[in-house]
């Protein structure tokens, strides 16, 4: 971020000349103190000129400048055009604002299109910190493109401080000296520089900016102009800025005609897409910058293109003129001046963005070459201190020597007494050594027994030849896989649950801890496989675990207890995911009013009544079955809506299809068609429309279709709370929630 200075100088070199001020903090006013405006002895972006020509016109450039200005103690701030430029401005998740570096970072890169090491980036926190919803601007500028714009200066031995894009150099610039025209997030002022060889758009907000750059500028007109004359191109530019006088005045401006139309159309679409974007934003005014707008009629076609009023300022309003100054000779070019007031202005601490580009390598070496005095005095003070200590080293000599009798003494009196001691220790040392490696070798086995006897818990609630003696015969069939057995009893007469996935954890407190993840549903699983074939690297699922905390309950996994002082409920958060045949889904799993009817429980019941369910008593018990604690989902397995993954076998059944000669084949040559089948006796599981005799399907009274209704899916969500859970305080009283 740019600090206050007393004087700083802020260059914009353009493809035209190289513009700068400098300008001063007098209280509140900003004041130019001195001003220049070189041309390059040619145009950069002109034909024929090579990257080796281009170097030496910007060396002659600047060394010009510093030649007739004094720029050796103050800061400079230069610009950086906005087709080698990023900026995205977002809009933040509240988070506490110490995280706000860390989310900024993680949103970074997200936004950047390149290597977050490729890159320069910087951002501006763009609302109050009050406000509910955060918004930050993020600008980055890539690695070779500031560093060469860097080797410009360092060849002069200019010490550049700041690095800031144009657009948002000139977003500091109408918000300090027109503040009148952005007032508001619903009327935009938008600014227009025609440079050399593009347009910058920048759309101006009280709290938001939107920028874009066309590739069109004023060396378009100059192409158009050689090309219809048959001139060179420096010619043509020459013939460009005479036209108004030239008694070819009217062949010139016929010439340029369709690049007026052309770039003013670009300029409409191009706020075209910001309004449309934006639908509550009115564009009310045009503030019009840059060389380009010296062209005679080009402002005069864009208003009428627009139908918005377009302002080119004759002087800055809020900007005083330092005595000794010539006004006139200022104001003749004050419209190319935009982008350095509002670059003067971010590094004297007065703007609204003061996002820094300046490559950190520039900015450590910055900061050490201020250092330099400091550490030139530490080495005289180290200097000093050390012919101290060199000489109270030769008086300790010579008092140690008369002492040689003593210390021996003292020598043998200590090592007798550290022996014993070392005796001691070394006894005290093994025996705690011992006791911990017993503790931590015991200790292993503590709880090991814990996760088998739940899953043996649950698998016992499941329905089996205990729970439903009645189809015993159905469990043992389908234990040892016989399928015709099976088969003999109807499908939906099978009181079965098949279990597809199951997940348990751990929590501290069952009263924060939330539900894992809804059970992945087929559809979202192929979304999953094709962002992964997209690229998704390894890392992304741990990187969005560590912003479940930020981002909301959905990517968090486990309860978070509750503060040090209030009784925690440990125990563990259970997903079970399945399917069934039985026609009566809810029978099995949790049947209304049958408390006093064991032989109907169903598997949520016999959790609810576990002491009774099993024969010892059990340290687990169902925490509760309030909604945000419970939760029960089911649906019919149909493919054509989300189905959870891991339900049976898939398999591809073939429609009959003809050949070109009328004979009828089987298979890959008909339309393939997905079906769910169980894996044991390879019945079809999954619904399937009811076809009429035209083999189209039938629909009900209300137009849907009719569907042959087979197996249903479920998904139950529970908690059990563990009495016996370590190093967690027992609650007061074990009660029942029913």
């Amino acid at each position: 971020m740019a600090a206050a200075s007393d004087a700083i100088w802020a260059i914009d070199l353009g493809n035209t000349s190289l513009k700068a001020l400098r300008l001063a903090a007098v209280g509140d006013i900003v004041q130019v103190i001195g001003f220049d405006h070189i041309p390059h002895g040619k145009i950069l972006s002109g034909s024929g000129i090579s990257p080796a020509e281009r170097d030496e016109l910007i060396a002659i450039t600047l060394r010009q400048f510093v030649q007739r200005n004094d720029v050796m103690y103050d800061p400079l701030i230069v610009s950086v055009p906005s087709q080698n430029s990023f900026a995205r401005f977002v809009t933040l998740p509240p988070v506490e604002q110490k995280r706000l570096p860390e989310i900024v970072k993680f949103e970074a890169a997200q936004q950047i299109p390149f290597d977050m090491s490729e890159v320069q980036w910087d951002y501006q926190m763009m609302t109050e910190p009050d406000e509910a919803e955060q918004k930050v601007g993020i600008f980055a500028i890539k690695n070779e493109i500031v560093e060469a714009e860097m080797e410009h200066f360092e060849r002069e031995d200019l010490q550049v401080s700041y690095v800031q894009m144009s657009p948002m150099s000139l977003y500091n610039f109408l918000l300090y000296d027109r503040p009148e025209l952005a007032r508001s997030d619903n009327r935009a002022t938008v600014v227009v520089n025609v440079g050399a060889e593009s347009t910058d758009l920048v759309v101006c907000t009280k709290s938001g900016v939107w920028q874009r750059c066309i590739m069109m500028g004023g060396n378009t007109f100059t192409q158009a102009i050689a090309e219809t004359f048959k001139l060179n191109f420096n010619k043509a530019e020459k013939l460009k800025r005479t036209a108004p006088v030239s008694k070819y005045a009217r062949q010139i401006f016929q010439a340029m005609r369709p690049v007026f139309t052309d770039w003013a159309g670009e300029v409409q679409r191009s706020l075209g897409f910001y309004t449309n974007s934006n639908p509550d934003v009115k564009l009310t005014r045009v503030i019009a910058m840059g060389g380009g707008t010296k062209l005679r009629g080009l402002l005069k076609y864009l208003q009428q293109t627009l139908q918005i009023p377009v302002e080119k300022p004759e002087a800055f309003k809020k900007a005083a003129i330092a005595q000794g100054l010539s006004a006139a000779k200022f104001h003749e070019n004050v419209a190319d001046y935009g982008v350095v007031y509002g670059l003067g202005l971010q590094g004297l601490g007065m703007a609204r963005i003061e996002s820094n580009l300046l490559p950190s390598s520039v900015a450590r070496s910055m900061a050490w070459a201020t250092k330099t005095k400091y550490f030139i005095g530490a080495a005289v003070m180290l200097l000093a201190v050390m012919l101290m200590w060199l000489g109270r080293v030769g008086l300790d000599r010579v008092s140690y020597a008369r002492n040689d009798s003593i210390r021996a003494g003292n020598k043998r009196a200590v090592t007798k007494a550290q022996a014993r001691a070392q005796v001691d220790s070394d006894f005290d040392s093994q025996k705690t050594e011992l006791n911990e490696k017993m503790e931590t070798e015991f200790s292993r086995f503590r709880y090991r027994e814990v996760i088998p006897q739940l899953y043996e818990l649950l698998l016992s609630a499941m329905p089996n030849a205990r729970t439903n003696p009645d189809q015993k015969q159905l469990y043992d069939a389908y234990g040892r896989g016989d399928a015709a057995m099976v088969k003999q009893i109807p499908r939906n007469m099978r009181k079965q649950i098949f279990i597809t996935n199951m997940s348990i954890f751990f929590s501290e407190d069952l009263a924060t801890a939330q539900f894992g993840q809804s059970a992945l549903m087929r559809k979202d699983a192929m979304m999953r496989d094709n962002q992964m074939e997209m690229g998704m690297d390894e890392g992304y699922a741990e990187m969005m675990a560590e912003l479940a905390e930020i981002y909301g309950d959905r990517y968090q996994m486990g309860g978070m207890g509750g503060t040090d002082e209030e009784e925690k409920d440990p125990g563990f958060v259970i997903t079970i995911v399945g399917y069934s045949p039985y026609g009566d889904l809810m029978a099995l799993l949790d049947p209304p009013g049958v408390e006093d009817t064991p032989e109907r429980w169903g598997l949520v019941t016999r959790f609810d009544y576990l002491d009774e369910f099993v024969d010892a008593n059990s340290p687990f018990e169902l925490y509760s079955k309030e909604a945000e604690q419970f939760s029960l989902t089911k649906g019919l397995i149909d493919l054509a809506t989300d189905v959870p993954i891991g339900i049976g076998d898939s398999e591809t059944v073939y429609e009959e299809a003809e050949d070109g000669r009328g004979a009828t084949m089987v298979g890959r040559s008909g339309q393939g068609t997905e079906i769910l089948v169980d894996p044991v006796t390879r019945e079809r599981i999954d619904a399937e429309p009811v076809l009429d005799q035209r083999g189209n399907p039938k629909l009900n009274a209300l137009g849907k279709p009719i569907l042959t209704v087979r197996d249903s899916w479920f998904e139950l969500k529970f908690k059990l709370k563990w009495d016996h859970s370590p190093d967690i305080p027992k609650p007061a009283s074990k009660s029942k929630r029913r």
